[in-house]
């Protein structure tokens, strides 16, 4: 725009000046934030569309603003406005929204989509970021006006009208967490207030069973634990209506997964990466979209499972998919040779090392190649891993126990240390020396231990060496269809299974959380904590007495 701030405060009115006297009204010199709006009005055709993003206060400000805002109303430019969270913009912490504006459909238009966006985001640093479902949801609610509860909403042009033209999204939209009271009455007479239980619809809906298997009633309006706290979770994870769901919800991904298989698998160099992410996540969000299916409703989001898929394919896919499609399946499976750094400016690790040569694997992890190759090699190694550190903890225990000032390792102690060397050496002193057996006794254990401990950690150290050995003639005998296993099922697509695990145990883990905090909240009535309280000064006043003590 070419009008700056500056320019503005001085006197210069772009909507007087270049215009006339605009019809809609004439923005006060101070807040120039409706000169830029009124421009890009002005600038559009009959059927012309526009957005403006803008502080949120142009919504709701009085005076030349009031004015203006009840002019563009009234002829109906608004088409809608998107809140968005604060922080969001660098050199500014104040939250700002979007104005949508629509000549086209104006004279017809009977109300405003306003839709409050200011709680999603994500931190990043000392700003607030807008995550990939966050950008998604708001296109697809937005386009689609679609009404979602404390997000958004079709608002008539009467209700707006009733508001003396505020605009104020928090007026039509309140999206703050509900406040998690306490019940009094609950606390005095027992029991779990049915209205905490009814926050909880959303699980009944999908587990309609469940609800009575936990809780009873105990008198009108508040109810009582079937199960115990501790066994809140066992209770839920067992119940067969938890088990359907949570295989439905993996029967959902697995389905995805079959589909989007063959793409994966076939990527090469004519793949578009962009085309290709943006057909996997639609189908993504299509196959959770349970609504649209008309299937019973899930407790997974739908845009969770998206971002899901858009930050393992911004941390990791992404260049996997750009690797193979310029190199091919074959080539960006092999090994690379690190070249040598000298001087040690570079921070890449190597993932293997075979004598002195340091190898890189740009695409197929050495864990994969392990896992699906030498399974039982691994597993001898990690026994033998064990094994050691089963040593080493008898050794720090043996340690802890005789080192003290008194103790039989006092003499070849140093600072809590204690060395083979040393060891040796006491052992030697006082070899003939009757009244040291306990302490020989003693040393010997401890030779016996490190020796067993230097051992296993030799052995797992050799069978790591070997089984690094064979991963490397394994990269290279790999052919294509290996290849595309490998990254395709074991790293791809079980990386994003794992995420689907993951938002599955979180929602369960949320629901039993909820639960055991009302059961141990109301676990107790005032009656029974007082008569507990009663019961345990008694018995302190009794020690007290015993003790010699009047307690008053």
């Amino acid at each position: 725009f070419p009008f700056s701030t500056k320019a503005w405060s001085n006197g210069f009115n772009p909507a007087q000046d270049l215009y006339g006297r605009f019809e809609d009204g004439i923005p006060p010199q101070k807040n120039g934030d409706y000169a830029f709006l009124l421009h890009i009005l002005r600038s559009l055709k009959n059927t012309g569309k526009g957005a403006v993003i803008l502080p949120h206060g142009v919504l709701f400000r009085g005076g030349a603003e009031g004015q203006i805002r009840r002019n563009l109303i009234r002829k109906g430019y608004i088409k809608g406005i998107i809140g968005l969270p604060a922080n969001l913009f660098y050199g500014t912490s104040i939250p700002a929204c979007i104005l949508v504006l629509d000549k086209e459909n104006a004279a017809g238009r009977s109300g405003i989509f306003m839709l409050n966006a200011s709680q999603g985001f994500i931190k990043d640093g000392n700003k607030n970021r807008l995550r990939h479902q966050d950008i998604h949801r708001i296109v697809d609610v937005f386009t689609r006006q679609l009404e979602s509860p404390k997000y958004a909403r079709m608002v008539s042009l009467a209700e707006v009208e009733a508001n003396d033209y505020n605009l104020n999204i928090p007026r039509y939209i309140d999206n703050s967490a509900e406040e998690d009271l306490q019940d009094i009455a609950a606390h005095l007479l027992g029991g779990i207030p049915e209205r905490d239980i009814e926050g909880l619809n959303a699980y009944w809906q999908v587990f309609p069973s469940l609800r009575s298997e936990l809780f009873a009633p105990l008198r009108p309006g508040y109810l009582e634990m079937k199960v115990g706290p501790a066994q809140v979770k066992t209770a839920i994870f067992a119940h067969p209506e938890f088990k359907t769901y949570h295989a439905r919800t993996l029967a959902l991904f697995e389905t995805w997964k079959t589909t989007q298989r063959p793409l994966l698998a076939g990527i090469g160099p004519d793949t578009h990466p962009k085309t290709l992410i943006a057909a996997l996540a639609e189908d993504l969000l299509a196959a959770f979209d349970v609504r649209a299916q008309g299937l019973a409703p899930l407790l997974v989001d739908q845009y969770d499972m998206y971002q899901h898929l858009m930050t393992y394919w911004t941390e990791t896919m992404q260049d996997d998919v750009y690797l193979v499609g310029s190199e091919g399946w074959l080539q960006a499976g092999k090994l690379r040779k690190m070249a040598e750094d000298e001087f040690k400016k570079t921070k890449e690790k190597p993932d293997l090392v075979v004598g002195k040569i340091k190898l890189k694997a740009d695409l197929i992890p050495p864990a994969l190649v392990v896992a699906r190759y030498f399974a039982p090699e691994q597993y001898a190694i990690e026994a033998l891993k064990a094994e050691a550190e089963g040593f080493a903890a008898q050794v720090d225990e043996l340690v802890e126990e005789h080192s003290g000032e008194e103790g039989l390792l006092a003499e070849v102690s140093e600072d809590g240390k204690i060395s083979k060397s040393s060891v040796t050496k006491r052992l030697a002193q006082i070899k003939h020396e009757r009244e040291a057996a306990d302490e020989r006794a003693i040393l010997e254990k401890y030779l016996d231990l490190s020796e067993k401990e230097a051992e296993a950690g030799r052995k797992a150290k050799e069978a790591q060496q070997a089984l690094d050995g064979k991963v490397v003639e394994k990269y290279g005998a790999l052919t294509q269809p290996e290849i595309i296993v490998l990254v395709v099922d074991d790293k791809w697509l079980a990386a994003l299974a794992a995420s689907v695990q993951g938002e599955l145990d979180r929602i369960s883990q949320t629901l039993t959380g909820r639960i055991r905090e009302l059961a141990e909240r109301y676990e107790m009535a005032l009656p029974q904590q007082t008569q507990t309280v009663d019961e345990l000064s008694d018995k302190v006043d009794v020690h007290l007495k015993k003790m010699g003590f009047v307690w008053n």
